[in-house]
């Protein structure tokens, strides 16, 4: 490893990498402090426990038995299927917002998670199913809605820019008018169920919840760190791009695709979680002011925010454990019109 004022290359075989130092301190500071929200979310509940008892739970050397079952069984499924949510979310919502160019490029603002909940709600109404095939459903609608949004947007060959927001938005809203008939086509027990889905919760989340997002999330990052490169060449333009030997359509159509499969397994995991797709990269990319897409620092970022919006819905003196959902959507409102009023153009 050898160290500069700003850069820092690392050399591995015959892979040569050449990493901001900036962007590497940000990210390890990222890590650092979703760690520790981490053994904070772990100590937290009806039975309260320290930092130093929640690690000898984790290590198997902790005196209560019973504390090391609920750390390993309940707190703990719970907190990585977070972190796997958020860093989902956070890498998805970075790509959306470097392809459209714009900082509302965000998979809940384009309407992507409100077609995977059409896809949820369907189950939950029509077929009263349970959380396996609810969450199939959710997978499988936001990877329509995608695809339908993407071919709408299509334009002379070419999808991404402003056309996929407004298209995204536009398929949004009619969505949205089909979720709230299916709700009040639902009798009471649905409906209520369909509407704790919407809201967006890590409750009840088993190790049956992170497996798959895991493997999923495993399976996407390859793709998209191989393609992470050609992704900021295409902010370039797609003629400069392509003089510098990039495929804009079929790198778009690959990014896209892969955030879009990002997206549902977040959706699928934890239900529609709003804004941390639309704060974590803009926040990230602040942080290490790097021109390179946030792809690393975005999905540290949304992890974070989504253990830190968790650790307010538990904390919070409401005296109701509150669905991070509803967390993430008021501080993200928030933070929606702090942008807005700071920025000329979006």
């Amino acid at each position: 490893m050898r160290p500069s004022s700003s850069f820092i290359g690392l050399r591995i075989g015959g892979l040569s990498l050449r990493l901001r130092g900036r962007s590497v301190a940000v990210c390890i500071a990222l890590a650092l402090t979703g760690l520790a929200l981490g053994i904070l979310l772990l100590g937290t509940g009806t039975l309260h426990l320290t930092p130093s008892e929640v690690v000898g739970s984790l290590f198997g050397a902790g005196s209560n038995p019973t504390a090391e079952r609920i750390v390993m069984r309940i707190r703990l499924p719970r907190m990585v299927t977070a972190m796997l949510v958020g860093a989902s979310l956070g890498m998805a919502g970075a790509i959306f917002q470097s392809l459209s160019r714009n900082a509302l490029g965000s998979p809940d603002i384009i309407g992507f998670t409100t077609g995977a909940a059409t896809g949820a709600l369907l189950q939950i109404v029509l077929f009263d199913a349970g959380p396996l095939a609810v969450s199939v459903a959710a997978f499988a609608s936001c990877i329509a809605t995608a695809v339908a949004v993407l071919l709408l947007s299509m334009k002379n060959g070419a999808t991404g820019g402003y056309r996929l927001v407004l298209v995204g938005v536009g398929v949004g809203a009619i969505l949205s008018g089909i979720n709230t008939i299916l709700l009040v086509k639902g009798g009471l027990d649905q409906a209520a169920a369909a509407q704790l889905w919407l809201a967006g919760s890590l409750n009840t989340r088993t190790w049956a919840h992170v497996i798959p997002a895991a493997i999923g999330f495993a399976a996407l990052v390859p793709v998209i760190v191989l393609n992470a490169r050609r992704t900021t060449l295409l902010e370039m333009g797609d003629d400069t791009a392509s003089q510098l030997g990039v495929t804009p359509e079929r790198t778009r159509l690959t990014m896209v695709m892969a955030a879009v499969s990002l997206t549902a397994i977040a959706t699928a995991a934890a239900g529609p979680i709003a804004f941390v797709a639309l704060a974590g990269p803009q926040l990230a990319r602040r942080l290490t002011s790097s021109p390179d897409v946030p792809l690393v620092s975005g999905a540290l970022m949304g992890t974070v925010l989504l253990l830190l919006a968790d650790l307010i819905s538990q904390r919070a003196p409401l005296q109701v454990n509150m669905p991070v959902g509803l967390t993430t959507g008021m501080l993200g409102g928030v933070y929606l019109l702090w942008l807005l009023t700071r920025k000329r153009t979006v």
